[in-house]
């Protein structure tokens, strides 16, 4: 006869037996971090699939707001200032919404960031709204992706593409000012990065007599890194000094063959050839 005791032990690891149970997510959640020029963006949100099932004009209507995933509201963090399609957008988390339309979408950053779904949605807490594209890709995707595409220095698109069809918008930013004010105060101290500004200048092609001279000190005693003088050598050339350009990237050449270096023995090479034009 099973005492009452045991029959409340029994009770007992039935219920931890339950507690313990786990079982995978039909949409499982995906977090996203992507450096943009200085400042980051993160992403988190929820992938359904189809499964079978028709997706946009069915299981997601056109011209309704959609949470963009599954689940909660998908989330979006922007740590500096940004500009969406041109719009600019404060730093700050976003839900990101949607109205998916069969041939353009409505992209909604609101700034109820944490919902469930869309259901307390509420446009007057919009933030901004653009509308992009839409398009259909050749091999439809199972699961609903959300990607940081095409990314640059200071911009990247972002990527919404589920079953045969794909939205995106680019997102930018301009942190020319504050990047010039780091350089300007890194300057000063005793670790001078002469390399890192005279490089970001000659990509940006600003202050190149600058560059010119930062990339001249950066090389100063150099007789192991030919990287230093393949910039060098592009400096040097797209700031006139054809004649520096030159030797720069004959040397990063012989440096190069000494270390056996074949990456740099190639890229020193055509600097050469760019700096003999």
């Amino acid at each position: 006869m099973f005492s009452l005791a045991l029959a409340i032990g029994l009770m007992g690891t039935a219920q931890d037996a339950k507690s313990q149970l786990k079982l995978p997510s039909a949409s499982s959640k995906q977090s996203l971090t992507q450096e943009l020029g200085i400042g980051t963006i993160e992403l988190n949100y929820q992938r359904p699939s189809a499964r079978g099932r028709e997706i946009f004009g069915q299981l997601v209507p056109y011209g309704e707001v959609w949470r963009t995933g599954a689940n909660d509201a998908t989330a979006i963090t922007f740590s500096t200032d940004v500009q969406i399609e041109g719009k600019p957008l404060s730093a700050g988390t976003y839900g990101l919404f949607t109205i998916p339309g069969e041939k353009e979408w409505t992209i909604i950053f609101n700034k109820n960031s944490e919902q469930w779904g869309a259901y307390t949605y509420n446009q007057a807490d919009d933030v901004l709204r653009v509308v992009v594209p839409t398009h259909t890709v050749n091999t439809p995707l199972e699961t609903f992706t959300i990607s940081f595409d095409d990314v640059l220095e200071q911009s990247l698109t972002v990527g919404l593409t589920w079953a045969n069809q794909r939205a995106a918008f680019q997102v930018s930013t301009d942190q020319s000012k504050e990047i010039l004010a780091s350089i300007q105060e890194a300057m000063t101290g005793d670790k001078k990065p002469y390399f890192q500004a005279a490089v970001y200048f000659y990509k940006n092609d600003i202050q190149l007599d600058n560059a010119a001279k930062w990339i001249t000190e950066a090389d100063k005693g150099n007789n192991k890194a030919p990287h230093i003088k393949y910039w060098k050598s592009r400096i040097l050339a797209k700031s006139g000094d054809k004649d520096g350009a030159i030797k720069a990237a004959e040397e990063g050449i012989a440096m190069a063959k000494s270390a056996d270096n074949t990456e740099y023995i190639r890229l020193n090479t055509q600097a050469l050839e760019e700096a003999k034009k």
